[in-house]
């Protein structure tokens, strides 16, 4: 690639909105690929289930996240953006953060404004840290960038915590801190989601996570009242997880995967999704044999 992870998001939410779906391991970020999606997102709540088996609260550390970050990125050549919750520590910590994420070839992060235990955005409990302290972190953000193109995505949580118009108030002393995009988190109604486009004039991205605080509003009805993304970060974990769900019961039940099948991808799809037969051409000419003996 010629440009860079970040230059590559920034020109695909600038030409037109897209849509962005949580991949939570590289074969899936690959599929999202080859759907034609424009990126890609690692959720942090989608990791901290799937890779620990915990919830979304802050247990998962920088490196655990930027480690399969740099699968995901290795795996595709569209652009990977991550959660990073609060940036893992005060203002130096998220200095840190973006040195991680950068080198493992993530396009943008977005940093939220909780305090620890920080909270699975639409559930209760919540607690912000002051505007100050967030807008701190990311000028740190900012400023600790090797290419000015890394996006920087600043998340608050004030709606639920603070009320709308703070919100408002909080995602513009965010970007005048330096956020290259805002991330509203629960809103509650069609008509917030359209008010704040209206009150903050840079790129918006939206969270369609399901059975949370927010309406599920299409692509269509977003991008047409100002939003440039749309996350829809646990739907792939959540549908797969179900029929993993669903078939362990059936194998139990049965003690045979014969009725699974139909359900399965199959070795032939796999084999394809990993460009199996391009290793294998490889592996055979470093022997002076080719892919046909």
């Amino acid at each position: 690639m010629t440009t860079t992870p970040g230059a590559r998001f920034r020109q695909a939410y600038e030409n037109s909105p897209i849509m962005i779906p949580g991949v939570f391991n590289a074969l899936v970020a690959r599929m999202a690929q080859q759907a034609g999606f424009a990126a890609a997102y690692q959720s942090g709540a989608a990791l901290s289930a799937g890779l620990a088996a915990v919830p979304d609260v802050g247990l998962i550390s920088l490196t655990e996240f930027v480690d399969q970050g740099r699968y995901l990125a290795q795996a595709v050549d569209i652009p990977v953006i991550s959660d990073a919750d609060t940036g893992f520590g005060e203002a130096l910590s998220v200095e840190r953060t973006v040195h991680c994420f950068e080198s493992a070839g993530i396009a943008g992060i977005h940093l939220e404004d909780q305090q620890l235990p920080k909270r699975c955005g639409h559930l209760s409990g919540k607690t912000l840290v002051s505007e100050r302290e967030m807008a701190g972190k990311i000028k740190a953000a900012a400023a600790a960038r090797n290419d000015p193109s890394f996006v920087l995505i600043a998340r608050t949580d004030a709606r639920a915590t603070e009320g709308f118009d703070a919100a408002v108030s909080r995602a513009r002393a965010y970007v005048e801190a330096g956020a290259d995009m805002i991330f509203p988190e629960a809103l509650q109604t069609p008509e917030e989601f359209a008010q704040f486009a209206e009150a903050v004039e840079v790129p918006l991205m939206a969270n369609m996570t399901e059975f949370g605080k927010s309406p599920l509003l299409s692509f269509t009805e977003l991008s047409q009242i100002g939003y440039r993304a749309v996350l829809f970060p646990v739907s792939m974990f959540r549908i797969a997880m179900n029929a993993v769900e669903s078939g362990l019961r059936e194998l139990a039940a049965e003690g045979t995967q014969q009725g699974l099948l139909d359900r399965m991808q199959t070795r032939a799809k796999l084999y394809e999704l990993l460009e199996y037969e391009g290793y294998d051409q490889r592996d055979r000419s470093y022997f002076g044999g080719s892919a046909t003996e």
